[in-house]
């Protein structure tokens, strides 16, 4: 049965208090995820020095981010994973089990010894850390964005819109630290212990977001279509649904490459633009609260006229603004300049990000609908958002300009047009 037409079937609804509720169970947990994730960015350059000296500040950084990138090698294998736990235990247990992973993860980067205090295995510790966190995001789309989805199917581009206002929320907690941390302590501080705080705060949320979880019922969609859980989603999806799986995929470029050209921004400031740490992050947070605002509002005004409208309008507006906005950026360099240029991605991830997992939930049945996601997601967050960073600053390196971000989300801005034409003319989807 095709998603557009399942979608139709009446689906057993709780009332709008377990809905909300649904919205603030998956978006605490997601937020905390995306904030861990957000800080390993904003501090690369400190983790860099700590975990991965060497006599070559670049090579350092590169090791640092290179890192960031392995770990999202394990969210592919988190995606299918927990994704076929939730499409057959439920979207509540693998809630549960995504948000314990991450708080080991997250506690073992408080505590962690420097490289200087056990060498190597300093290093090794922090990919360890970035491994099960990438574990644990894998399955967190998938299982988030269905639960809000089935449990609200008449607002489905409203509700899953809190997916990425959520982690806006989470880059504008990531931000705030940084600013905070600028502004009250010592360059030498930060370096030796006040990059852990963000980290540890980020742990005491992780017992709120898991209660929460514990306390909120299963969605009423996948109960009344339990009997027909299909025992091998992943064939299902790989031999009848292939053509989902790439779609989705390429859907995702576009919101995953803004968003994580969001998060770069402290570093790109630094290394690139010579500006104070402190820009970077508060341009960050402009771009986060954006997100975090914009969203839900797109994401309403998407039950009215349709998602990919939208997405189709910020893609091409992507492709149209970046190198101008870029080239404007580098011209001049100054906080009145990084903030507005900030303020249009977030504008247009916020936008682009609003639409996106409503269409995705649509694209994929209830049987296979968090395993699609979350393969789809996660391959196309690996590609084109955990290495972002490591393809900007080769690029950067290779072309010798500080355009290439233009150039990277330029790219995912085309990969993503193509499939927003795709999805359309097969699934008859607005």
């Amino acid at each position: 049965m095709s998603a557009p037409v399942e979608a139709a079937r009446a689906t057993p609804s709780r009332g709008a208090s377990q809905m909300y509720k649904a919205v603030i169970a998956s978006s605490i947990g997601n937020a905390l995820e995306f904030y861990d994730l957000t800080l390993y960015l904003y501090f690369a350059v400190t983790i860099s020095k700590l975990f991965f000296p060497t006599s070559n500040p670049t090579t350092s950084l590169l090791l640092a981010l290179g890192s960031f990138g392995i770990s999202y090698l394990m969210r592919p294998l988190g995606a299918i994973v927990l994704g076929l736990y939730a499409d057959r235990v439920g979207r509540k247990p693998a809630l549960m089990l995504s948000i314990v992973l991450m708080m080991v993860g997250t506690f073992m980067m408080v505590v962690m010894p420097s490289y200087e205090s056990i060498g190597i295995l300093a290093s090794i510790g922090v990919l360890a850390a970035r491994l099960i966190q990438g574990f644990s995001v894998g399955g967190e789309f998938g299982a988030s964005t269905a639960f809000m989805v089935e449990h609200g199917p008449a607002r489905k581009g409203f509700f899953a819109s809190f997916q990425f206002a959520s982690q806006g929320l989470a880059s504008v907690l990531a931000a705030l630290s940084g600013v905070i941390l600028s502004a009250t302590l010592s360059a030498d501080q930060i370096a030796s212990w006040g990059w852990r705080l963000p980290f540890a705060f980020g742990l005491l949320i992780g017992p709120v977001g898991l209660y929460i979880r514990r306390n909120i019922e299963e969605t009423p969609e996948f109960e009344a279509t339990a009997e027909e859980t299909t025992n091998s989603p992943v064939r299902d999806l790989f031999v009848q649904q292939w053509l989902n799986v790439l779609l989705a995929t390429g859907l995702v470029a576009t919101s995953t490459a803004l968003n994580y050209m969001i998060s770069y921004t402290p570093t790109y400031a630094v290394n690139q633009l010579g500006l104070p740490s402190w820009i970077g992050f508060v341009a960050s947070f402009v771009g986060a609260v954006m997100l975090m605002t914009v969203a839900p509002l797109v994401g309403h005004w998407s039950d009215s006229i349709g998602r990919t409208p939208i997405m189709r309008a910020v893609v091409i507006a992507v492709f149209v603004l970046m190198f101008p906005a870029f080239a404007l950026l580098i011209s001049y360099p100054a906080l009145l300049v990084i903030v507005p240029v900030l303020a249009l991605i977030g504008g247009l991830k916020a936008s682009y990000s609003a639409a996106l997992p409503a269409l995705m939930a649509e694209i994929f049945p209830t049987r296979t609908r968090s395993t699609g996601m979350n393969i789809s997601y996660n391959v196309g967050v690996t590609l084109f958002g955990g290495f972002a960073p490591f393809w900007i600053e080769s690029l950067i390196a290779i072309t010798h300009t500080a355009l290439a971000p233009s150039f990277f989300l330029m790219f995912a801005a085309s990969v993503s047009l193509v499939c927003i034409v795709l999805v359309r003319r097969k699934f008859g989807l607005r």
